[in-house]
């Protein structure tokens, strides 16, 4: 593809970008995310051991200088969290990107739209790239924007859920309205689900849990990066129109 996915003048290769938790051990991670062709590599700065290099260390397998790291902030549940893990991974001399995340709900995993909008416009005061995690709300994605978020990626369905895109018609609103890059985030099960958002047009896709809760982790990663190769190249060659009646596929003229 000849079109590149650029925020806030970084470049990036793939519009797969993958999560690192719940795989077996850091050996299969590395495996699934080479499989993947992803070179956005997201890290849950509260969850994984990122900082003490005396222990075995995800950047033992995952190389920071081959990969983007994306640091979030799953699991903060407030707006003072997610502030502090976010300016933790910048002292740490990660990234300024972070993709943003604060919870409103311990069961469903929602996010808290108050202070995600409250983090987004203190964040992007301090020179972040923000990227919030958010609800599949046109509404809410344009308050995200003018809070000065780079991007938004709103859900498919709740995370860990497989479910895939529950609402495109929303997805496709936000899509015309927000005029920054939409990743699709959170809910994606398998690889039609992704061909369906990049379908959409949306500008990429972040995942975890469809890959790292298959049976073949590593397959699946594959199955990933292709759909959104093909889901990409549909959308840029323009699908047919849906009609209700059969149109003859072959002319008619000059048959007998």
């Amino acid at each position: 593809m000849d079109d590149k996915l650029v925020i806030k003048d970084i470049e990036f290769k793939s519009r797969l970008w993958v999560g690192t938790g719940k795989y077996k051990d850091f050996a299969e991670t590395k495996s699934a995310i080479e499989a993947s062709g992803a070179d956005v590599v997201t890290v849950a700065v509260r969850r994984v051991n990122i900082f003490d290099r005396k222990s075995e260390n995800l950047f033992d397998y995952i190389d920071p200088k081959k990969y983007k790291i994306l640091p979030n902030t799953a699991g903060c549940f407030t707006v003072e969290d997610a502030i502090r893990y976010s300016r933790l991974a910048r002292e740490a001399g990660i990234s300024d990107l972070i993709k943003l995340e604060v919870i409103g709900d311990e069961k469903t995993l929602f996010p808290d739209t108050c202070g995600l909008l409250k983090a987004t416009e203190i964040l992007a005061k301090e020179g972040f790239i923000v990227l919030p995690y958010t609800n599949d709300d046109p509404v809410m994605a344009l308050r995200l924007v003018g809070a000065g978020a780079s991007a938004v990626m709103p859900l498919a369905a709740p995370i860990g859920s497989g479910l895939g895109i529950r609402n495109p018609y929303n997805i496709k609103i936000i899509l015309e309205q927000a005029k920054v890059p939409v990743i699709v985030d959170a809910g994606v099960g398998t690889a039609s689900d992704v061909a369906i958002a990049m379908e959409l047009g949306c500008d990429a896709v972040l995942l975890n849990t469809a890959i790292a809760g298959s049976k073949n982790p590593i397959a699946m990663a594959g199955a990933m990066k292709h759909a959104v190769i093909a889901g990409r190249m549909a959308y840029k060659a323009g699908r047919i129109s849906r009609k209700l009646y059969a149109t003859a596929s072959s002319p008619i003229e000059g048959m007998l």
